[in-house]
């Protein structure tokens, strides 16, 4: 095992890998920028490192910066947790040059599946069904050709996208040429690259995605599913695992082609395939993540193992530890992101958190960098809280869940609880009947459910 490890993040995710190196004796390194030196990571670590101003282009996501903590304090790994590097092949091949473990996959395979019309070449050589799609398009012409085969509606879809970036619904040939361009220029500027291809947009469908991972032997295993289709602008707001649309003889086909895609890539450490589920139980792979998900308590909660040890572990050469046969799901787990963010509009609201008060009792738990009088800067995802509940099944998660967000306080700032609990209550949630359009439908409901003060600070509202 690693003496000690650099960790390139921040926020909630960087704690939570500070807490597993604790648990297995390793030492850690935060490093941070001049708005998080006050930040609960840079306490909790043995060490700190400030890499740069505010602004992420010149601290977490400068890699000369970052390569010169790790080598200054002596760190022998990095571990990029989620967003900024984390998925970066170029990061990946600068720490193997400098000698540094990069705790994730190999640098060619968070290439490929990166790269999203390399990732479908590589699943349709596997057989792995993907969403009927086309190659890469440059022109209006390639792309009015292509649609035609397609049919309509369609994505154009950056290859290098991700978070809802690089990516347009249309519905006909006139936006199609309105929208390529716009596209392909939102891309290159988010992403270097503005490679963009078309895929047919499934109506109907559910987000669900399959926990793989494996080691530098050889062995691989997926830890079931999680459910993601509660999203907003292609992020997600809710998941929860098991998914309520699927029975066992449907995760097995699900899980058996999950681990077809990774084993056809030689995937070593942890990773994500994800998959669109239609009304017929038909189910397309459209991306992998090379990385620890936001999601993964979500796993950890059903099957009770430690995916950021797990990682850490197979990083240092170690084999699983455990078969496939070991793996039990039991019970119910899901989990909100709390977000600094208008409750109706969903925009950020940065500020400084006046009061904050993180609900507890049991079956729950919550992954958090907040507390009072901290800043949530405008520089960084808005997320600031993790809410995990467990139950015996969905009913008592759900109910665990709405518990949690009712008592948790957080004052100074808007935040997305009010619109958490109105999901939770909703009665197609309940029943399990939604797909990836939910929130569509949400927000044509009324915004202010009786009972809830519209204009009040405090983000804990009344059971509605």
């Amino acid at each position: 095992m690693f003496k000690k490890i650099l960790i390139a993040n921040r926020g909630e995710i960087a704690l939570r890998i500070i807490w597993a190196c604790r648990e297995l004796g390793v030492r850690t390194v935060a490093v941070h920028s001049e708005a998080d030196a006050d930040s609960l990571h840079v306490k909790f670590a043995d060490e700190e490192v400030c890499i740069g101003p505010a602004r992420a282009t010149e601290s977490y996501l400068n890699i000369s910066a970052i390569i010169s903590a790790a080598e200054i304090t002596g760190a022998e790994a990095i571990h990029p947790g989620y967003g900024f590097l984390a998925e970066s092949a170029h990061f990946a091949e600068v720490c193997h040059a400098c000698n540094l473990k990069f705790i994730g996959p190999d640098p060619e395979v968070i290439r490929m599946m990166g790269d999203k019309a390399r990732a479908r070449a590589a699943m349709d050589a596997a057989h792995v069904a993907t969403v009927p799609g086309s190659g890469l398009v440059d022109t209006e012409e390639e792309a009015e050709s292509a649609a035609e085969k397609i049919g309509y509606p369609l994505l154009i879809k950056a290859t290098a996208g991700g978070g809802g970036k690089g990516l347009r619904l249309v519905t006909s040939r006139q936006e199609l040429r309105r929208f390529l361009p716009q596209v392909k220029a939102e891309a290159g500027a988010a992403f270097s690259s503005d490679a963009v291809y078309l895929e047919k947009y499934l109506v109907g469908t559910r987000h669900v995605e399959f926990q793989v991972f494996g080691d530098e032997h050889g062995n691989l295993v997926h830890m079931g599913e999680r459910e993601c289709s509660i999203q907003r602008r292609h992020q997600k707001l809710l998941e929860e695992s098991p998914s309520p649309a699927l029975d066992d003889v449907l995760r097995a086909r699900m899980a058996a082609a999950a681990l077809k895609a990774a084993n056809a890539v030689g995937y070593a450490n942890a990773g994500t395939v994800e998959f669109l589920l239609d009304k017929n139980k038909d189910f397309y792979f459209i991306e992998m993540n090379t990385r620890i998900q936001v999601e993964h308590p979500v796993t950890e909660g059903v099957t009770g193992i430690d995916l950021v040890k797990e990682q850490l572990q197979v990083a240092a050469g170690e084999k699983l530890s455990m078969k496939q046969s070991d793996i039990v799901m039991h019970g119910h787990a899901m989990e909100c992101r709390v977000n600094a963010e208008d409750p109706v509009t969903f925009r950020p609201c940065p500020g400084r958190i006046t009061a904050f008060h993180v609900p507890g009792g049991p079956g729950l738990r919550v992954d958090t960098a907040a507390h009072a009088d901290c800043l949530v800067s405008p520089y960084y995802d808005s997320m600031i809280a993790k809410v995990i509940s467990r139950g015996n099944n969905r009913a008592e998660a759900i109910s665990r869940m709405r518990r949690a967000l009712e008592s948790f306080i957080i004052e100074g700032i808007k935040t997305t609880i009010p619109a958490q609990l109105r999901i939770l209550t909703d009665p197609d949630f309940i029943a399990g009947n939604f797909d990836t359009g939910f929130m569509t439908r949400y927000q044509d409901k009324p915004a202010t459910p009786p009972g809830e003060a519209s204009d009040s600070d405090r983000t804990a509202v009344p059971a509605v």
